[in-house]
């Protein structure tokens, strides 16, 4: 006979152990995560994120890296991003994190550096789904936002190869 355990038992044992539940989140890459198959994301306000909101700057991806968030309004907070290598804009992402069915998710679209053209079709958004917060720290599918100082944002990327392997593009961004 096989004995099943309710999720809710799971989630009452790891809480009075003193632990977070980990049974529904999985490793991407060493600071990235995702849900596990079937399991929804959990319960977030964009309060979670304000410590995201500024204008950041990094050295990453062989160039420039640039980052600016909004404040929250109407349920939404907006973003900008661009890539410069040698003085040339590689590529623009337009991004909003929003509030949706009692959590988060994030969604963006990709332009091209020289001609604004979008990567995505026009009906079509990049998502990350929530997967949990802590205090300080913001897991979406793939992608982490981890305040480590007072300025100072690191941000964790989960890329897949063509051959189907993850590596992880980190961000150390710095307040403007």
């Amino acid at each position: 006979m096989k004995i099943r355990t309710a999720p809710f038992a799971l989630l009452s044992l790891a809480l009075i152990l003193g632990a977070a539940p980990t049974w529904a989140v999985e490793k991407v890459t060493e600071n990235t995560r995702r849900l596990s198959e079937g399991e929804s994301p959990p319960q977030a306000t964009l309060a979670a994120a304000a410590f995201i909101v500024g204008d950041w700057t990094a050295e990453a991806m062989g160039g420039v890296a640039d980052e600016v968030w909004t404040v929250a309004r109407a349920g939404a907070m907006m973003g900008a991003f661009r890539l410069v290598r040698d003085d040339v804009p590689v590529f623009y992402e337009f991004l909003t994190l929003r509030e949706e069915a009692g959590s988060l998710i994030l969604q963006l679209k990709h332009f091209d550096g020289k001609t604004l053209e979008g990567w995505e079709e026009k009906d079509k958004t990049v998502d990350f789904k929530l997967v949990g917060v802590e205090k300080g720290v913001l897991y979406l599918r793939g992608l982490t936002f981890r305040h480590t100082g007072p300025d100072a944002l690191t941000v964790y990327l989960a890329l897949r190869s063509k051959k189907g392997e993850y590596h992880e593009e980190v961000f150390r961004f710095r307040r403007r």
